[in-house]
């Protein structure tokens, strides 16, 4: 008992020292990136694209249409989703600090949406697709990326079903909650896709409570 929590302690510990750090650097940056940084790390103000909610069926799921916007994206191919989700939020986060044509620095907003498209087999690589969505102020111009990697996504008006949960997520949070909704939306007689699907992230890893994590399916479009 004594040794385990000595092991919780300095993970506590470790983990105050690691936030205290981004707090000094934060402290010594110019206004405009500390205001990026720290909507980063703490998930505050962030803009949040439109949507407009529907009739559901029943209290564990939403139905959401989003309008017409601009994201920056990055498609990642690979077998592991934290890990491809981590590989896309650092080149976006490269671009938001200033990797674009005009070197603009670009406020960070929410949801990070990442579109999971598997792959024919188990074995198969599947795409993903790691979006930020542009602030309102760009929408209209969003400043050109730098990055081949990186490009700027229309992203037309789309009606989902959205299943909402708390704590920290992971592949197989993410697996799991899909099927929930999946069985919801069966229960309810809804017609959807299957695939591909979204997984959405409101709050960075600093954010110890009351997170908010979504996964979302297509509403199919003659239902």
């Amino acid at each position: 008992m004594l040794e385990l929590e000595k092991k919780m302690g300095m993970h506590v510990t470790l983990t105050s020292a690691r936030l205290l750090f981004f707090l000094l650097v934060a402290s010594n940056l110019q206004a405009g990136m500390f205001k990026t940084v720290q909507q980063a790390l703490f998930s505050t103000g962030l803009q949040l694209p439109k949507s407009v909610l529907g009739e559901s069926k029943s209290q564990d799921y939403e139905v959401r249409t989003y309008q017409t916007t601009k994201w920056v994206s990055t498609r990642v191919t690979g077998l592991q989703y934290d890990s491809a989700l981590s590989t896309g939020f650092k080149r976006l986060f490269q671009y938001i600090q200033g990797s674009n044509e005009p070197k603009e620095k670009v406020e960070m907003t929410a949801p990070v949406t990442c579109l999971v498209d598997p792959g024919a087999g188990p074995a198969c690589e599947t795409n993903f697709t790691v979006s930020f969505y542009v602030p309102e102020q760009h929408q209209a111009d969003p400043p050109k990326p730098t990055d081949p990697e990186v490009f700027i996504e229309d992203r037309k008006e789309h009606t989902v079903f959205v299943r909402t949960y708390g704590g920290f997520s992971n592949e197989q949070k993410s697996r799991e909650q899909l099927l929930q909704l999946v069985e919801s939306l069966q229960r309810d007689g809804l017609a959807f896709e299957e695939k591909p699907y979204y997984t959405a992230g409101y709050d960075s890893p600093f954010k110890l409570t009351n997170r908010r994590n979504e996964v979302w399916l297509f509403k199919k479009p003659d239902a």
